[in-house]
């Protein structure tokens, strides 16, 4: 594990970006994704493997810049990640400009029955946590980070506008189900590949993808809505526009294997509006069926 000492540059460089303006810190991811994009790396390759295999329907041509606008956009949540971390509340809150149907969680709220907000890796979506934070009791399921001195730097971040985070232990999930029972929302990234036992394959734009069944046991069990929401990132450094989207209402009283296909196409539904700033550079697919070869 790292030292304190040894994160220095880290944090270094994260309150350096905390400094410039969004727009610059924009215009430095770019520069970094269109480099990324060039060379030969790991985070090209998995971005070009995810992409071929999720989006047969394009062309050679329109993957190719799927995959060059889908770098330059994850190099931009990384350099905006000082602004998200470190901005104070009103500065932080005041980048999001539009907000699309927020009606959909106030309605779930009001039933009584906690809403589990499905947070998918696009977007910028720290910027979920922190809006609805903000406005609602809310508990999220978090993976401590590799580089244990981190930690706190994240928490501190996560939790500056009022959420509770909670480990991806027994205990965090228990902590999920008491403020589902109390009414409250609970957010998870519904897209994390799960560990061995915690799954079930499920369709991801066509592909069988190996999908937690958490969030339809959590569902399942206290009748919680499921909202499907993101934090659209807006071009030259404007901000955010925030989406909300419900699922379907009878969807908790379907089978385990029924909701988390569900789960899958509401994240499908989110990203095919924005495909570039889906986080096509996660593994998504790295666990297959029996038998079938890996794509990495």
């Amino acid at each position: 594990q790292l030292t304190h000492a040894q994160l220095l540059p880290q944090l270094f460089v994260l309150g350096a970006l905390a400094c410039l303006p969004l727009s610059l810190a924009h215009a430095i991811g770019t520069v970094i994704g269109s480099f990324l994009a060039w060379v030969p790396n790991r985070l090209r390759h998995v971005t070009r493997t995810n992409i071929e295999v999720c989006r047969p329907d394009l062309s050679a041509d329109e993957r190719d810049v799927l995959v060059r606008h889908s770098l330059v956009e994850t190099a931009k949540t990384v350099t905006e990640m000082g602004a998200v971390w470190h901005w104070g509340r009103d500065r932080v809150l005041g980048l999001v400009r539009t907000v699309h149907g927020e009606s959909h969680l106030r309605a779930a709220i009001e039933r009584g029955h906690g809403v589990i907000l499905a947070v998918p890796h696009l977007g910028n979506w720290e910027m979920i946590g922190l809006y609805c934070s903000a406005h609602y009791p809310m508990t999220s399921l978090y993976r401590p980070p590799h580089i244990a001195g981190l930690e706190r730097l994240v928490r501190r971040a996560r939790e500056r506008l009022g959420a509770h985070l909670v480990p991806t232990d027994t205990r965090g999930v228990r902590a999920l189900y008491g403020a589902l029972e109390r009414g409250e929302t609970v957010g998870i990234l519904p897209d994390q590949e799960p560990k061995q036992g915690n799954g079930v394959f499920a369709p991801f734009f066509g592909v069988p993808a190996y999908t937690m069944t958490l969030l339809a046991r959590l569902a399942k069990r206290t009748g919680a809505a499921i909202i499907f929401t993101c934090a659209e990132r807006l071009p030259a450094g404007h901000g955010f526009d925030l989406h909300f989207a419900a699922a379907p209402e009878d969807l908790a009283r379907r089978s385990i294997e029924e909701i988390t296909t569900a789960v899958n196409e509401g994240v499908e539904a989110l990203i095919r509006p924005r495909p570039a700033q889906y986080q096509w550079s996660y593994k998504r697919l790295r666990e297959r069926p029996e038998g079938e070869a890996g794509f990495y």
